[in-house]
């Protein structure tokens, strides 16, 4: 979903969070016996609509983002040993912990790695 089809879809949802309290406050309340200024109302809708742009704005971020890791982007990513690879062991990379083998000889703890392949988990 893109992000102006998420927009008017928050617009309809928004509308209709604004038509429950004015339903409330217009028939419900009076129904009762409570009557409630106009001001209480619009400081509710106000903070409905507050609250509805920051959850909007919180999703659209979150949503627009692409994964930090994983193992598409592990390819040619950079990272470090966590254990010796003599040639087996573990590398840290984009704060995941991944099993290594080195292709070059021994690496140490600590020492700077690039991944340039993959095997299993496709």
């Amino acid at each position: 979903m893109n992000t102006t089809e998420r927009l008017f879809l928050a617009v309809i949802g928004t509308s209709l969070q604004g038509a429950v309290p004015f339903a409330i406050w217009r028939w419900g309340l009076p129904h009762i016996g409570i009557e409630l200024p106009v001001y209480v109302l619009i400081l509710g809708m106000i903070a409905v609509l507050i609250y509805a742009i920051v959850a909007f704005w919180v999703v659209s971020r979150t949503s627009s983002r692409k994964a930090m890791v994983g193992l598409p982007d592990m390819i040619d990513g950079k990272g470090k040993a966590v254990s010796p690879l003599s040639p087996e062991g573990q590398v840290r990379i984009k704060d995941e912990i991944w099993n290594a083998w080195s292709m070059d000889g021994d690496i140490d703890r600590g020492e700077e790695i690039i991944a340039v392949g993959r095997m299993g988990l496709s």
